[in-house]
């Protein structure tokens, strides 16, 4: 897109034209809000999107890690219950590869391995203990940890996902007391045995990239339940992490901003929504628009920081609304040489920064290990420089994959500090925030309407709920009449 194609927005613009249904303005170029955009303007309505960056997509983003190959630097996954999701993209021509994982896994569990071993050294056999990394290797995914102690965990989280109303988490059984809890004073009140303790972190970031400081227990049992349960979304085959969109998920958002053309506005940050009793005004930083309705698809934080007239009733994050603590790092070889020693390239680990990683190399072509940085490591690491990420990610794939040559490629997308998503996967709900916000997640404010993945009580945080919640809003302002 051009940059006079990108301000055509000067100057107040009033986009009501003839013979047209109504006009919308839709504030943010993710899959929600470019999903909300193509549902509107197929049924008659003149539409403009506003987009704060230079691309679309939103917390999907495409990395070229080799020329004409790309990985995904944000959302990636999906599974056959995401039904929208996998209808869109076939609608859009785009088809599915599967999450490779044949092969043994790596687990660095002890919370001290040697930081300087044999780079010469060779993986242990399927079932051994590297004596020289204190790394295990092991058939499937399940972690050298006490068995019981871990069924003990999953078994409890179960229960709290089973009692939870997804529809509205703020009405579940003992609602109060679970939003009023963190994770981590519930697992300092239920997980005794000391393997748990290790891992209940390590699996709350791998989810949904939290802290276990930073989110309720109402949200954590939500947001399980929503994604399809513990065993689904935790899952590959057969699983929420089944498959990936064949030449990255960042198609869906430009296939869709294709079909709006001219209509999606880059580069252009939204400032301020006044409404009177006629329509409502988007005032960005170069222009204004004056629509019917306005379609708000941003994060909760994101949509706080825009001043509204009149105000909202109620806002749309809480005091303890927190980011998603996720940077993505991505290393990059000439071939997935771990596959030729048995290894799957998937590890869990105690100690970051890579606190899992796993294969996500393209079909007869490069090596590509994904490396997730999560919870309180992503603070932590977020704040090297960009050598010393470097060198510690590096060291680390060392260690679990000793057979590992220098990389061809190496990024690290770090959402935590990106200004125009504050955080990832999605918003962490703490404290307070579902009790007091959830009666009101979707409810629009006059002509302003909500869409993001945080506002879909079905996968939320996920790719499938972004899509739920822009045909939600499309049905919303249809219902207006």
């Amino acid at each position: 897109m051009s940059e006079a194609h990108r301000r055509q927005g000067h100057g107040r613009q009033d986009h009501r034209r003839e013979g047209r249904r109504g006009t919308a303005v839709v504030v943010g170029a993710g899959l929600a809000g470019l999903t909300a955009a193509t549902g509107l303007a197929a049924r008659g309505f003149d539409v403009t999107v506003l987009e704060a960056r230079n691309r679309v997509g939103g917390r999907i983003h495409g990395i070229e890690a080799a020329p004409g190959t790309w990985v995904d630097g944000g959302a990636a996954y999906l599974g056959d219950r995401h039904t929208e999701l996998l209808a869109l993209a076939s609608e859009l021509g785009l088809k599915t590869t599967p999450t490779t994982m044949l092969g043994a896994s790596r687990f660095a569990l002890d919370r001290d391995p040697d930081p300087d071993p044999d780079p010469d050294s060779a993986p242990a056999d399927r079932t051994g203990t590297d004596t020289v990394t204190g790394t295990a290797t092991r058939d499937g995914r399940f972690p050298p940890l006490n068995a019981v102690a871990l069924g003990d965990l999953f078994e409890r989280l179960a229960q709290l996902t089973a009692a939870v109303r997804p529809e509205a988490p703020w009405l579940t059984p003992d609602a109060e007391r679970l939003d009023t809890l963190t994770a981590a004073e519930w697992a300092e009140q239920h997980l005794s045995h000391p393997d748990a303790r290790l891992f209940f972190p390590l699996f709350l970031g791998e989810m949904c990239a939290a802290d276990p400081a930073d989110v309720s227990v109402l949200h954590l049992a939500f947001y399980l339940r929503s994604g399809g349960g513990l065993r689904y979304l935790n899952a590959f085959a057969g699983g929420a992490q089944q498959d990936r969109i064949d030449g990255g998920a960042h198609r869906l958002c430009e296939r869709l901003a294709e079909r709006l053309g001219e209509r999606v506005r880059l580069g252009e940050a939204v400032l301020a929504v006044h409404q009177d009793d006629r329509a409502v005004t988007v005032r960005s930083d170069r222009s204004a628009y004056r629509a019917d309705v306005a379609v708000m698809a941003l994060p909760p934080l994101l949509a706080d920081a825009i001043a509204y007239e009149p105000a909202l009733p109620v806002p749309r994050a809480g005091e303890r609304t927190a980011r998603g603590c996720a940077v993505k790092v991505h290393l990059v070889y000439p071939a997935p040489v771990w596959r030729d020693h048995g290894l799957s390239g998937w590890s869990v680990n105690a100690r970051g920064p890579l606190l899992s990683t796993v294969d996500d190399s393209p079909e007869g072509g490069i090596g590509v290990l994904t490396g997730f940085v999560t919870g309180a490591e992503a603070h932590r690491f977020g704040a090297l420089t960009p050598e010393q990420q470097r060198a510690e990610a590096l060291a680390q794939a060392g260690r679990l994959f000793p057979m590992l040559p220098e990389p061809v490629g190496f990024h690290v997308t770090d959402w935590l500090d990106d200004p125009f998503s504050r955080g990832c996967y999605a918003a962490l709900l703490g404290p307070g925030d579902w009790t007091r916000l959830g009666p009101t997640l979707t409810a629009p404010h006059r002509r302003v309407h909500w869409a993001g993945t945080e506002t879909s009580t079905a996968f939320f945080g996920l790719m499938e709920g972004a899509i739920r919640s822009g045909h939600r809003v499309v049905a919303e302002v249809l219902d207006r009449g």
